[in-house]
């Protein structure tokens, strides 16, 4: 029997298929199909030449829900909010975003105003009936909608995250009326306060919801015809996966799924390999992302965004970037920049031979050498060089540069801004990226990886077993995670820690009951609490980890006062508030266990498969090239050198050596 994992990116589709009985793995690259990303998937499995009926479980990374939102070709949304506050989505926040430009235009809101309606009631903020719902007005808006041709709605009431009667009252009329739409109401999705955040988040989870149920149930009901018998589950962005039919309900969960992955498969190969500090660099064909991991832990949070749309769901904190190998360099007025335009899969970069006709950092890497030209990329795209020094060298006219200087450019501003990237995960939180490791991975992470970390003045480098298909391996990892939320605001000296306690044994029963339904028993399952706190009068909260079974209220105001001091220095004498109990819940899976590298059958004359010219500082070096699967454990190789395997080059720079560890990872340091 087989477990696979899918990743979907905006260049390609990768794919990991473990054997339990053999505990071999197997990797696989095609080219993504952004209309339907079924189509790469089941090419995929094709080309794999996997019988579906052998699959016990299926983990799927995608990003259809993201590309809705951010290309905004969703279905006509309707929000349904409570009398007065239709304005809540295109205000916002007020803030400016452009900070230095009192001109700059605020961002277009997900719908427009004409497409948000109101109807009477209120509840107020401790849950108390303020206004009845006015279910007449309810029954015409339903009619009106249908007459309209809406066919996702999303309801948005005040306060409803103390009180969600009203909101599902109202869902139930809607539903009435419009048979088939997707009709979301946001205690569903996020029983928070902060209003503007709860209306986005459900917003665009309505927005999404068509369009990610027809894609889920189209793939599953294409798999099931292949044979596939075993259950679909989908990532989700707090790194956890969830059975497919949750994902069609909650969609929006699923809108970071790829990048947390790739985070959760770091930490479990860094704590195998024993490097628990590690910075990520998850560089792929349109973007990067970054994350910081310590002590085997990365940090959550709830400030994510989907292009100007606050997410407000429990999330890994990873850094974005539209930097990558697809990225296109351009100059304008003499200067040169790298992204945030890609050339995606279609055409791709000039090498690919597809038409693309701009120079991106995937050419760059061809005419400097870096990238060979005697093997498919990915298993199947060969490259043509003479198309990439043909792109590069007509950006370098523009700039009155040689082909090679200005190949070196884009590679140069392509590392300064992913070193910007990681600084802002690091530097700019007090701390020293000096003392991480960097783990790259993706398709083109370990080719640039070196040269971030010159920038950034790290020393070590860690690139992992099968980097190109790495969040593809990360989705084999995870667990089952659910995260669920209450807002109650109370100060702690007006409540008590049986309140507590009872309010965080509300969500775990809610928890055990979703697990139960996935298929985990109590032995499979785990939880932890933490409570959003903050001084009476401030406007924003510090999460703090408390025990289920927390014994007293002075060790909840202690805890917080720890956590406030290691973010902001001493605490104060104010009052201290609960604003939000959480409840994060895993339902632990087996996962693939890396097996130590077996030496027979590898030697390093064996792994050098050639020689090759590479331009590193304006001189050509000679380089060898080895095949990263026949190096033998513990030999160190000066660089410069390529080591080439499928998906993905890993570049030596001159200066740095490199060794394959126990468990297969790739160790990099500056000698």
């Amino acid at each position: 029997m087989a477990w696979l994992g899918v990743d979907v990116g905006g260049t390609f589709t990768d794919l990991v298929l473990f054997d339990r009985e053999t505990s071999r793995l197997e990797v696989l690259k095609t080219p993504s199909t952004p209309k339907n990303q079924a189509d790469g998937i089941l090419t995929g499995v094709e080309r794999l030449a996997l019988d579906p009926a052998r699959l016990e479980r299926m983990v799927h990374g995608t990003t259809v829900a993201t590309n809705t939102a951010l290309e905004r070709d969703g279905p006509r949304l309707a929000v349904v909010s409570t009398r007065g506050h239709r304005d809540v989505l295109v205000v916002g926040r007020g803030n400016r975003m452009a900070m230095y430009n009192i001109k700059a235009p605020p961002n277009r809101p997900l719908i427009p105003r004409s497409q948000c309606f109101e109807v009477d009631e209120r509840i107020k903020a401790d849950g108390t009936i303020h206004r009845p719902l006015d279910e007449r007005q309810a029954e015409e808006l339903g009619d009106l909608l249908a007459a309209e041709g809406y066919t996702a709605v999303a309801v948005c009431f005040i306060n409803a995250y103390a009180n969600p009667a009203h909101e599902r009252r109202c869902a139930e009329i809607l539903a009435a009326k419009l048979p088939g739409a997707s009709i979301t109401t946001s205690s569903a999705v996020l029983p928070e306060y902060r209003e503007y955040e709860r209306f986005s988040t459900a917003a665009l989870n309505a927005y999404v919801g068509p369009r990610m149920r027809h894609y889920v149930g189209d793939l599953r009901g294409r798999l099931e015809k292949a044979g596939m018998r075993a259950p679909l589950t989908i990532m989700s962005s707090n790194g956890g996966s969830l059975p497919a039919k949750r994902i069609e309900e909650l969609p929006v969960l699923s809108m970071l799924s790829g990048p947390a992955a790739g985070v959760i498969a770091a930490t479990h190969v860094g704590r195998a390999a024993g490097v628990p500090d590690l910075i990520t660099c998850d560089m792929g064909g349109t973007s990067t992302d970054v994350c910081l991991v310590r002590g085997g832990e990365f940090d959550m949070t709830t400030e994510g965004r989907v292009g100007a749309f606050p997410v407000k769901i429990r999330q890994i904190d990873i850094n974005t970037i539209a930097v990558a190998g697809g990225s296109i360099a351009s100059a304008t007025a003499g200067f040169l920049k790298v992204g945030p335009r890609s050339s995606a899969s279609m055409p791709g970069p000039a090498c690919f031979g597809r038409g693309g006709l701009e120079a991106t950092v995937t050419d760059a890497n061809v005419v400097l050498g870096r990238l060979r030209t005697d093997r498919p990329l990915g298993g199947e795209i060969h490259l043509d060089r003479a198309a990439a020094v043909d792109v590069v060298a007509r950006l370098a006219e523009q700039v009155g540069l040689g082909v090679e200087a200005m190949a070196e450019g884009i590679l140069r501003i392509a590392a300064v801004s992913l070193a910007g990237a990681i600084k802002e995960v690091s530097v700019m939180r007090g701390i020293d990226p000096r003392d991480f490791a960097l783990l790259p991975f993706g398709g083109a992470g370990a080719l640039h990886a070196a040269d971030v970390a010159v920038e950034l003045g790290m020393t070590t480098v860690l690139v992992p077993p099968l980097p190109g298909n790495f969040s593809a391996f990360g989705l084999l990892v995870a667990d089952l995670r659910r995260d669920l939320v209450q807002t109650r605001v109370v100060r702690t000296d007006e409540t008590s820690v049986e309140a507590v306690r009872d309010q965080l044994k509300v969500l775990v029963e809610d928890a055990q009951e979703e697990l139960a339904d996935a298929g985990y028993g109590p032995d499979r399952t785990r939880f932890s609490a933490s409570l959003d706190m903050r001084y009476s009068g401030q406007s924003f909260e510090l999460s703090v980890p408390v025990a289920l079974d927390v014994a007293d209220m002075a060790v909840i105001e202690a805890a917080f006062a720890r956590v406030y001091a290691a973010r902001y220095g001493a605490p104060t004498a104010a009052r201290v508030e609960i604003v939000s109990y959480r409840v994060a819940a895993w339902g632990l899976s087996e996962k693939p266990v890396l097996p130590p590298v077996d030496p027979q059958g590898r030697a390093l004359d064996a792994a050098r498969t050639g020689m090759g010219e590479v331009v590193f500082g304006g001189v050509a070096h000679p380089t060898q090239v080895l095949a990263r699967d026949l190096l033998p454990p513990g030999v160190s190789i000066d660089g410069p050198a390529l080591i080439e395997e499928a998906g993905s080059t890993t570049v030596v720079l001159p200066g740095w050596s490199v060794a394959l560890d126990a468990i297969g990872c790739l160790v990099m340091r500056q000698t």
